[in-house]
Order: structure tokens, then sequence, then C-alpha cells
């Protein structure tokens, strides 16, 4: 049970009683190429390319547009032998006319010859459990004994074993990505359509990695359903606890749609999980062009104080009682600020949000009087001026400081 924090110790230290920081569980760290993703080490972002792999150019060119947006680590698939060597080409190309990128290869149904080929290109494999080796249904199973259940995982364990060995000599990496929709066949008449058979398919392939001492790991366990995706992490992080894991966790909402719907659908999975600790590399997946998705990560780990890789505009909603157009001045801020990543700033209407509410912000943009605009460094008001010259004195009360530099 939960304990409050005594009243007198909140008072006398309110930061050691109310720990507003997100402690990040401890995870070992996963080397993708010059990349980690656990460890202690950002929260990395990343994201997948529409191009056709056998389209050598284009998939450079998409990568290229990715990795310049942001996505630290870009995901190409491989469903063919001929994909798989695409990638060598692709790999050459990048380092020709960009630099190298983390690449991670996505692998299915019955993929263990492609695999290894494409092991030797990319710096992870993805593999799905549950299409790994894929067993076709039978129409009157009505259920799995034990022989059949243990005789399909010491099949997966053939399999999988080659692409562990290759990547583990190679000093590569895994993820292990289960999906809610795909889970294998035994796993759902065993476990049901549950959490708990996304977890036990994640598990049993984690025991053939570390029965092959292979743990350069990453797993995820994706669902469209956010209610579904929150439950399989909580108790993947629960079970890896039980039997000492410390795998780092890849978390994303699959198949979450487009629009604002599924930018609010997949911050809602993603974000409660960050809050609590839960996840070392992050993709949203949207049903639009991928670097639509790069945006939404890196606002999702800024909003949670994870990663600071943009200006942070603490604005009030307008009302009655605000100075000035409130939309048209947060604008004009933004246009002249935007690049002066890590710096808080906020845009305030009146004295009523002013001072009091602008969380901590090293300048602070408040309409007190009309037609003029108070600027404050931090806390402390440091001149009045008429609102037309509110930006401009903005500006120059940031150089005065020696944090302004010119946008690129």
């Amino acid at each position: 049970m939960q304990t409050l924090p005594n009243p007198q110790t909140a008072s006398e230290n309110p930061e050691a009683a109310f720990d507003t920081a997100i402690h990040r569980r401890k995870t070992r760290p996963v080397p993708v190429g010059d990349v980690t993703i656990g460890g202690g080490y950002p929260v990395v972002v990343q994201s997948m390319i529409n191009e056709d792999t056998l389209d050598v150019e284009g998939a450079v060119d998409g990568i290229r547009r990715l990795h310049q947006e942001g996505s630290e680590i870009v995901r190409v698939t491989v469903p063919s032998m001929a994909h798989a060597k695409a990638l060598a080409q692709i790999k050459t190309r990048l380092e020709e006319t960009y630099k190298p990128v983390p690449l991670v290869a996505d692998v299915h149904h019955n993929g263990m010859k492609i695999a290894l080929e494409v092991a030797k290109h990319v710096d992870k494999v993805r593999v799905n459990p549950g299409l790994y080796v894929f067993e076709k249904p039978k129409s009157d199973r009505t259920e799995y004994t034990e022989a059949e259940f243990n005789e399909i995982g010491e099949k997966i364990r053939e399999t999988l074993e080659p692409l562990v060995v290759s990547l583990r000599d190679q000093g590569k990496a895994m993820r292990i990505g289960v999906n809610h929709g795909s889970l294998a066949e035994r796993m759902l008449f065993t476990y049901g359509d549950t959490p708990e058979g996304m977890v036990e398919s994640a598990l049993e392939f984690i025991r053939i990695c570390e029965s092959l001492d292979f743990y350069n790991l990453v797993i995820s366990l994706k669902a469209s359903r956010v209610p579904v995706m929150l439950a399989a992490y909580r108790l993947m992080v629960k079970r890896m606890d039980e039997l000492g894991m410390d795998y780092p966790l890849h978390l994303g909402v699959t198949e979450a749609g487009d629009g604002e719907y599924g930018r609010i659908k997949s911050t809602a999975g993603i974000s409660a999980l960050l809050a609590e600790g839960i996840g070392d590399t992050i993709r949203v997946s949207l049903t639009e062009p991928p670097e639509k998705e790069i945006p939404v990560c890196y606002s999702i780990l800024q909003s949670l104080g994870l990663r600071k890789t943009m200006v942070e505009y603490v604005a009030c909603p307008s009302c009655g009682r605000t100075l000035f157009n409130l939309e048209e001045v947060l604008e004009e801020v933004r246009a002249a600020t935007s690049h002066l990543t890590g710096l808080d700033i906020a845009v305030m209407g009146c004295i009523v949000n002013g001072p009091g509410e602008m969380a901590d912000a090293d300048y602070g943009y408040v309409g007190k009087q009309l037609g003029y605009i108070a600027l404050y460094r931090g806390r402390e008001e440091i001149k009045r001026v008429p609102e037309e010259r509110g930006v401009e004195e903005l500006i120059n009360l940031i150089k005065e400081d020696g944090r302004w530099v010119d946008p690129e």
C-alpha cells in the first residue's frame, strides 16, 4: 500500500517528499550501430521506411530523409532473399552518399535463410515470434498437448539458433517483436488471446537466446489496442524482474492510424509507460509518410522531460482577460525563437496567468498592462516594453544573457 508523505516533511522539503522525476527502469545497454538502446542512455527514436527495399536508390533516399528528420535507427523490410541482398547495396550507397545509419531488418514468415543473409548487412534483426516459424493452423484442432507444444518449441530453437549465433558472433542485436495480432496458434490455445500469451511468446525466444549466450536483445509487445499494449508491457516487466532479466523495451502502439487520433492513441500508450519508467526506444506508427512520426516521438519525450530537443513553450489558453492576441503572439515568438533548443519560454496573456504560472520558464512574455509587454528572466520582471516591440526586446534580452544563437 502506498504511504502518503508526512505533511511536515512535505512542507520542509517538498522536492524530497513529492518526487516528480521519472525514474527509468534499469536495463542493459544494447548497441545498434553507433546508437545504444537502454543502459541509461536517452530514449531512442526510430521509424521505418515505406520504400521497397529492392529499390536501392529509393530506399537510400528514404533512410536518409528519416535519419535527417531525427530517426536515430531506421527499419527496413526484407520479405525475400532478394530484398536481403539488396541491403548490402543500400548500406554501401548510404556510406558513399551520406553516412552510416543504424539499420534494422524486419524478418517474418519462415525467415531463417533471409535473416542469416540480412544479418551480414544490418545492425539489428527484428523477428516476430508468431511468424518466424509459421505453422499452418489446423481447422479441427481444439488444443495442443504438452508434447506437441514442446515439439514446436524445439523446431523454433533449431530455426532460431543459426541467427542467434550469427548476431552474437558479429556483436549485433536482435529485437524480439511480439505483435498481439500475430500470436502463434499454440500460444493462443495455451494462454488465450491475452497479454500473457504475448509475454510467454517473448520469453520463449529470450530463453533460447540466453541458452546460446546471446544477450543483445530488445523486446517489444505491440498491440493496436492501448489497454492490451499497456497490460502486456507491464506484465513483461514484472516477469523479467522475477527472472532477473534486464532487457530494454521498444514501445509502440501498432497500427495506430493517422491524423489527430493516431497521434493521441500512440501518445496515450507510449507516454503512460514512459511515465512509469518503462521504455528505452519508441516508434509512433502512423498511416502517413514516416517523417510525420518523428516530431510526435520527440514531443512525447520532451513533454515528459526525458529529452530536450526543442524550445518548450508554456502558454495559457486565451480568455477574456487576455491583453493581446495570444495565438498570434505565440506564433510570432515561436517563429523568432524556435531554433533555440533547450530554452523554456512562457507566453502569458494576463497577470493572472503570469509569473505565478510560468512553470519556471527561462523567459516570460506577459501581458500585464494594455499595450505593453512585461519581459521576465525566470520569475523576475526585467522591463516593460510597447507591445509592438515585445518580440524584438525578448530577443535582445536573450542576447544580453549570451543564450542567443543565429538560426542556420
